[in-house]
């Protein structure tokens, strides 16, 4: 006959266990993309074909707007299992897999769409493995349109921005330390620091996305946008390889495929909605301007002023090297 004692510690033990188990029915998604924004949409669907996959009281959240902090904090987050994934840009993926910057960090590398597409085809398989190895499953990839310059002031060469404070990510500390080489002024920041900073005068011009741009109404204290194709902003929705394992093997099956849905759906539509969010602020007072050619070669000066500081710095030597193969050997395919 069992003691009280020992019925008590039987019955705390099966608790935990279940406490346990409704843990593992949890996916719980960080992002600093704005509630309801096509993104969120994306994420949602997503666990919904996860929650129903997976059955019985499995709870899925998505925590929009950075509210579980920038993309840094929530790969920490990740790693101690606050959070099971995220949906982050090239900022939050290269603290788990450095490599990844050669997509986002190599500016004027890119024309076009085509060839971001193409290079991120071609290295897509091995950039997975990697993140595997990191501890992190590739469930999507996806992108958010082409970082142009907002600012206060008018403003078409790269020394226009000398005399400016600009906004830099908080986390990327090399990328700080070239800009000062270069003769600029840095000021780092979260993302959730932009708009107030903007407003109050404490940073003048902002490196954004248009989409974004308009979703924050930075444009409103920045209304003037330089009509430059600075870098493509490229992203992934990422979950931890525990929260993958423990998923059941038809729950992976669906997850795979939802993601791979929400991934072309973001690419498509995030493309589309970065030329309508221009018409829209230029409607409300943003002012476009276009660089000469004059002009555009003294940014491409600036790009191949660049690449030596980023090779090896920002972007693994090597990564470099391949991005660089892969657009030469596409263009010459387009001959």
């Amino acid at each position: 006959m069992k003691t009280p004692g020992k019925l008590a510690a039987l019955l705390l033990a099966s608790l935990l266990a279940l406490s346990a188990f409704a843990a593992d029915k949890q996916l719980r998604i960080g992002t600093l993309a704005p509630k309801n924004s096509l993104y969120h949409r994306q994420l949602m669907e997503l666990g919904e074909a996860w929650r129903t996959a997976q059955g019985g009281s499995a709870k899925y959240l998505v925590y929009p707007d950075g509210s579980q902090g920038g993309e840094t904090d929530m790969v920490r987050r990740m790693r101690i299992g606050q959070l099971q994934g995220g949906l982050l840009s090239v900022v939050g993926l290269r603290e788990i897999e450095p490599s990844i910057a050669a997509l986002q960090n190599m500016p004027l590398m890119f024309r076009n769409w085509e060839e971001v597409d193409y290079v991120r085809e071609k290295m897509r398989p091995a950039m997975e493995k990697k993140f595997l190895d990191q501890g992190f499953v590739v469930l999507a990839w996806g992108d958010a349109g082409w970082v142009r310059f907002f600012s206060k002031k008018p403003a078409f060469r790269p020394d226009d921005y000398k005399a400016m404070k600009f906004f830099a990510w908080g986390g990327e500390v090399e990328q700080q330390e070239i800009m000062k080489r270069l003769g600029y002024t840095p000021v780092p920041l979260e993302t959730g620091d932009i708009l107030p900073s903007i407003q109050t005068g404490m940073i003048d011009a902002v490196p954004s996305t248009p989409y974004f741009a308009l979703a924050t109404q930075i444009y409103n204290s920045a209304p003037n946008m330089l009509d430059l194709n600075w870098a493509p902003i490229v992203g992934a929705l990422v979950i931890t390889r525990k929260a993958w394992d423990e998923m059941t093997p038809e729950a992976q099956a669906v997850v795979r495929e939802a993601g791979a849905r929400a991934g072309a759906q973001i690419r498509s539509k995030a493309r589309q909605e970065v030329d309508e969010a221009v018409e829209a602020m230029k409607k409300r007072g943003l002012t476009v301007n276009q660089p000469n050619p004059r002009q555009m070669q003294e940014w491409n000066e600036l790009a191949d002023k660049l690449y030596p500081q980023i090779r090896g710095k920002l972007v693994p030597a090597t990564t470099f090297d391949e991005v660089v193969g892969h657009l030469k050997a596409f263009r010459a395919g387009k001959k």
